[in-house]
């Protein structure tokens, strides 16, 4: 039911789902859901804030579960089990902030709250007067005589996720900022005799420029393949990795400790679930021995299972850009076989070189949560281009959940799966 801002419901469910949705398009910034958990209005630490890159409480009642899109909406969800919430937590807010851009440029924002044993919608607010705010809380779950209620808030924040968190408590490093370095001081040059000059010719037209890598970082997740020619022949999808180790982070970057494995004997996975557009879907695979095909459906292969990481071979896998017209979406994804726990102290790069095109590459971000799964990049067709989307999201499995199940799930693959092995 539509509620206005400031208005409030009882949830009489056990465990809800709370959807942030929104409508895509030319434009519009990607938006992150999160939730705090707050005791006498303030959290209890940084482990109180659950988001994206620290996905599940330690108390197992909140969990980020990632977005999942349809068409021209976008969905990013959280799991509540308002049973397991702790004594001390009184309210949860359920904020949203926006990549890089204002609200005002998010069409449709919206924000459900939904049982999650039958589905059924118990509460929903639409906002509708973003502006300039680069964070909001669009409600929050709340105590109230023994039972749990909704309000819909609609506060937003022009100081972004930084501003609102430290409302609630939580410590935001600042960047460090070099001082300015005042410019060089002007000085005369002595005049010059002007001296006749020959004419100069017309320059040449230039020619056509040629594509050249491109990076993809948080802030410019998405580039076109075809504006960085690939258009056809094979192109080669590489992730090689190094084993780093750095002391634990500390202040707003502290996540949950890792107890790492030795990393002897790593053996790291990269598959692909593909998507085609006459409606099949699978996975590419090392694990069954899924390896796929080049020149037959899906048109994915992956070339073998390496365990040096090293960059001349690392994990390979080629997608046949011939049959572009075949592909409605392709997800890369990366998981731990054996010789880790978790992608903590491992510094990864993905490359897609395209046969008839320039590269594009991105690194992923620092592993602070027991993950051993990461969805790598989306690749969707776009009216016959395919759009390279980096992911670079670090998923954790509930216990007992496999790694490709859990993707499955993120990303709403709908595919039945058997155990494996290699």
């Amino acid at each position: 039911m539509g509620m206005l801002k400031g208005a409030n419901i009882r949830i009489p469910a056990q465990v809800v789902r709370i959807e942030l949705g929104w409508r895509t398009g030319p434009g519009v910034p990607d938006v992150d859901a999160s939730a705090l958990l707050l005791t006498a209005g303030k959290v209890r630490s940084d482990a109180d804030f659950v988001f994206y890159n620290q996905p599940l409480h330690a108390s197992g009642a909140v969990r980020h579960e990632g977005k999942r899109p349809t068409a021209g909406t976008v969905t990013d969800t959280l799991t509540v089990d308002l049973g397991a919430v702790e004594p001390a937590v009184g309210r949860i807010v359920l904020a949203a902030s926006a990549d890089g851009a204002a609200f005002g440029q998010v069409p449709g924002l919206h924000i459900r709250v939904l049982d999650a044993a039958g589905g059924a919608e118990l509460a929903r607010f639409d906002s509708r007067d973003a502006t300039v705010e680069t964070a909001f809380v669009l409600g929050e779950l709340y105590r109230r005589q023994g039972e749990w209620k909704f309000r819909a808030v609609g506060q937003g924040y022009s100081s972004g996720l930084a501003g609102l968190a430290r409302d609630y408590g939580i410590t935001v490093d600042e960047p460090r900022t070099a001082a300015p370095v005042p410019p060089p001081r002007a000085v005369p040059s002595p005049p010059v005799p002007a001296t006749p000059r020959a004419p100069v010719p017309a320059p040449a037209a230039a020619p056509p420029a040629r594509p050249v890598r491109v990076t993809l970082t948080k802030d410019a997740p998405a580039v076109s393949l075809a504006k960085q020619g690939g258009t056809s022949g094979a192109m080669r999808v590489n992730l090689n990795w190094q084993q780093v180790h750095k002391p634990a982070a500390t202040g707003w970057g502290r996540r949950l400790s890792q107890a790492m494995a030795a990393y002897s004997g790593l053996d790291l996975d990269l598959g692909a679930l593909f998507e085609l557009s006459d409606g099949s879907k699978g996975v590419v695979q090392a694990l069954g021995n899924s390896f796929g095909s080049l020149h037959q459906p899906p048109y994915i292969h992956l070339d073998g299972d390496d365990r040096t990481g090293a960059v001349e071979s690392g994990e390979n896998l080629t997608i046949n850009l011939d049959h572009i017209d075949a592909f409605r979406r392709i997800l890369v994804f990366v998981t731990i076989y054996e010789g880790a726990s978790s992608f903590a102290g491992l510094h990864a790069t993905v490359t897609l070189q395209p046969q008839r095109g320039a590269p594009i590459d991105f690194q992923l971000d620092e592993c602070t949560v027991p993950s051993n799964v990461c969805a790598l990049a989306l690749i969707t067709n776009n009216g016959g281009d395919l759009v390279v989307q980096r992911e670079a999201r670090y998923l954790v499995p509930a216990r007992g959940v496999s790694p490709q199940v859990t993707l499955d799930r993120t990303y709403g693959w709908g595919l039945k799966w058997t155990p494996g092995r290699k």
